[in-house]
């Protein structure tokens, strides 16, 4: 049974938040591009050696917002909180052959203090 492109960035995002390098390494398609206002399309082995590990930066995992297919890609838009400030963000991920090819991150700005 093949997952949806909404399953497989669900998936994604939990083998991220979970810190699960195998379970991440098996979506991520082998010509994966990560491109974010501070990494400049960065190509898979990158990504998990400079980006996966930051999990543990967020004060609790992110919430999805919105989660949508559109145009063969996912829009996820969600919501985190470090050191008491709520930030929201939008993300573009290119799902093929049940594997995350491509993920443009958009950065949003902070929203205000968590419960506030």
């Amino acid at each position: 049974m093949s997952s949806s492109a909404v399953e497989i960035v669900q998936e994604f995002m939990r083998a991220f938040r979970e810190q699960d390098r195998a379970a991440a390494e098996r979506i991520m398609a082998d010509d994966f591009v990560f491109t974010s206002p501070q990494d400049d399309h960065i190509d898979k082995a990158t990504w998990l050696e400079r980006c996966f590990p930051t999990a543990g930066h967020f004060s609790s995992p992110a919430q999805t917002l919105q989660i949508i297919p559109i145009d063969g890609l996912v829009l996820h838009r969600y919501e985190y909180a470090v050191d008491g400030l709520l930030w929201r963000n939008v993300e573009s991920l290119e799902v093929r052959d049940g594997r995350v090819h491509a993920v443009e991150v958009y950065f949003g700005g902070s929203i205000g203090r968590v419960g506030g």
